[in-house]
């Protein structure tokens, strides 16, 4: 089975895709997620380039991809340095993120179907990607690393 056209990904309260939706304009899917830049070496240094980021993409009703907020709050190496707290870097990511969702007007948390679509910030890829190894058909949300597939139905992998 082929990849289709626009992917479903299911409301999961309290997991992976909590923050994600539908609004007045559209749609719309948040997180909260660290990453590394693209082509980085894990062998040196890699607590100061792990960074974590708010993220909130937004789509059309019919799934088209609109745009992007992407926030970096810090890094994995500051995050161990002050780990709570508010100041703290999850902390300054989560309420951004919050901040973020509460300007979307008439937002409701449901299950969504986008188109794939990606973009890069700070060396980071974005995006829902497709494609199909030997013959199974695949979906990503990336950098969160879900993975989609049949029955296509919104549930994911880790």
């Amino acid at each position: 089975m082929a990849v289709p056209e626009v992917i479903p990904i299911a409301y999961e309260p309290h997991g992976r895709t909590e923050a994600i939706g539908c609004y007045a304009d559209g749609q719309f899917m948040g997180s909260v997620t660290y990453a590394f830049p693209k082509g980085f070496d894990l062998d040196t240094g890699w607590e100061e380039h792990k960074r974590l980021y708010s993220v909130l993409h937004t789509f059309d009703s019919e799934g088209r991809y609109r745009e992007s907020e992407i926030w970096c709050a810090g890094t994995w190496a500051e995050q161990q340095r002050a780990p709570h707290g508010p100041d703290s870097v999850l902390a300054r990511a989560r309420a951004h993120l919050a901040t973020l969702l509460r300007s979307l007007p008439r937002r409701t948390y449901t299950d969504i179907a986008i188109r794939p679509f990606q973009l890069t910030v700070d060396g980071v890829l974005f995006g829902l990607l497709t494609g199909e190894d030997e013959g199974e058909a695949w979906a990503e949300l990336l950098p969160q690393n879900l993975g989609f597939g049949e029955p296509w139905d919104g549930t994911y992998d880790t």
